[in-house]
């Protein structure tokens, strides 16, 4: 019988190695798998390279993680914001490595991935900063109908850390709103795909058609309590 349910966080994570490159679904606070990276932090794994459409926010989530020093490289859209300071710090100091990628490159990077692209030709980035490797050199570029392209490569994870709402025990997922944001791809490039959901549902309750992320996809399903936050901005788990 298949049953990827899992029952704690550490059995979810459990595996994962020293050096993995992990993909973080997540865009800006919304679709964030917060109980999968707190576990991250204690499971211990270092040397990381981390995907994620942000670097972090305040000191929770992914920016206790980056606090912890066990991520060596971040590859992300846009690590800046007003509260970012943890990964200002640490790429100020140089002790953490950035690899800027537009956020429809990083999409399409990771969609790459899962449908076995090998490398695909854009022009976002074309004659910018961006066409440049991350030791320096030009990556390849094209004129197609007399445009400009740069060629990129896919972004292949070892472990997908994401945020679902719904799931079965064969791991289907189904997402709420922009919760969706970067999962499904991740899901698909990663070799290991863990997921956390707030409801677990009998297999045949969800709609075929509303399936985002088919279970072939996922690993391990683990079913946690949604967080509120109340009027005076505290979170509280119901």
């Amino acid at each position: 019988m298949i049953n990827k349910l899992v029952n704690s966080v550490a059995e979810a994570l459990a595996g994962v190695q020293d050096g993995a490159t992990v993909l973080v679904g997540g865009f800006g606070t919304a679709g964030i798998p917060n109980e999968l990276i707190e576990g991250l932090i204690e499971q211990g794994a270092k040397d990381l390279t981390i995907v994620n459409n942000n670097a972090g926010n305040g000191e929770t989530g992914l920016a206790a993680l980056l606090k912890t020093g066990r991520v060596r490289k971040i590859i992300c859209s846009f690590p800046r914001q007003t509260d970012s300071f943890i990964f200002d710090a640490l790429y100020r100091s140089k002790k953490i490595e950035l690899e800027l990628v537009p956020q429809g490159n990083l999409a399409e990077r990771l969609r790459a991935a899962g449908a076995g692209i090998g490398a695909f030709f854009t022009p976002t980035g074309h004659g910018t900063l961006l066409a440049l490797d991350s030791a320096g050199q030009s990556k390849e570029t094209r004129v197609i109908d007399g445009k400009g392209y740069v060629l990129e490569y896919p972004i292949h994870g070892d472990v997908a850390l994401i945020k679902a709402e719904r799931g079965d025990r064969w791991g289907n997922l189904t997402y709420r709103m922009a919760a969706r944001n970067f999962g499904p791809v991740m899901a698909n490039a990663a070799r290991l795909a863990i997921a956390t959901v707030h409801e677990v549902v009998e297999l045949g309750a969800l709609d075929p058609e509303a399936i985002v992320t088919p279970g072939i996809f996922v690993s391990r399903v683990l079913r946690v309590d949604r967080v509120a936050t109340t009027a005076g901005g505290f979170a509280n788990k119901t």
